[in-house]
């Protein structure tokens, strides 16, 4: 049989993390200094794989130990290793945190976007308006004197056709006419397709 020969430092069995985890459970600061010391280098390097990022590596490796101390109470022994657990939420917060930058970064594009477009120009708005109304003057000097009366009173004074045709004294099938006649000259005097 052959002897099992250790070069350097006797292999010497590490603190059972489980039982660790138990103890950080119930409180015990000891047993989860033991437990950072155990965990904190693997957590640092899944992070920094995935972040790719010192700083914030080193940042989110806290919270997660944070996040052991909090919630040791979760681990279940049936669910895999302690170690695995504690690496999955490494890993788990790792992409959070990419997630997050990411969103932060898509909201401050579009914010950027936003800045960029040009704020209501009140000045233009007010000349086109003015000039719009100028237009609609000069096409309802162009209707006769009953189109523009029938107009101006059925839309400028929001009254109904049978009121305009009591009003005018005319029937109702006239006032209709001269209403639908003046709108269409005022439709083509402004230019509008039909």
């Amino acid at each position: 049989m052959k002897e099992v020969v250790h070069i350097g430092s006797r292999a010497t069995p590490g603190p059972d993390l489980q039982e660790l985890l138990a103890r950080v459970a119930r409180g015990d600061q000891e047993a989860f200094a033991s437990v950072y010391d155990v965990v904190a280098g693997p957590v640092l390097g899944v992070v920094r794989r995935v972040l790719r990022d010192h700083a914030q590596s080193e940042e989110v490796a806290q919270e997660v130990l944070v996040e052991v101390w909090r919630t040791a109470p979760r681990y279940r022994k049936a669910l895999g290793t302690a170690m695995n657990w504690v690496l999955t939420l490494a890993h788990r917060r790792a992409v959070d945190r990419v997630r997050s930058v990411e969103a932060a970064a898509a909201r401050d594009h579009k914010a950027a976007l936003l800045a960029q477009t040009p704020e209501f120009d009140e000045v233009s708005e007010q000349v086109e308006a003015r000039f719009e109304r100028e237009q609609v003057r000069r096409c309802l000097r162009g209707l006769t004197e009953t189109q523009r009366q029938s107009v101006t009173l059925a839309y400028y004074r929001g009254l109904t056709h049978r009121q305009v045709a009591e009003l005018l004294a005319l029937p109702l099938g006239t006032v209709k006419t001269r209403l639908r006649d003046g709108l269409i000259r005022l439709r083509d005097c402004m230019g509008v397709s039909a």
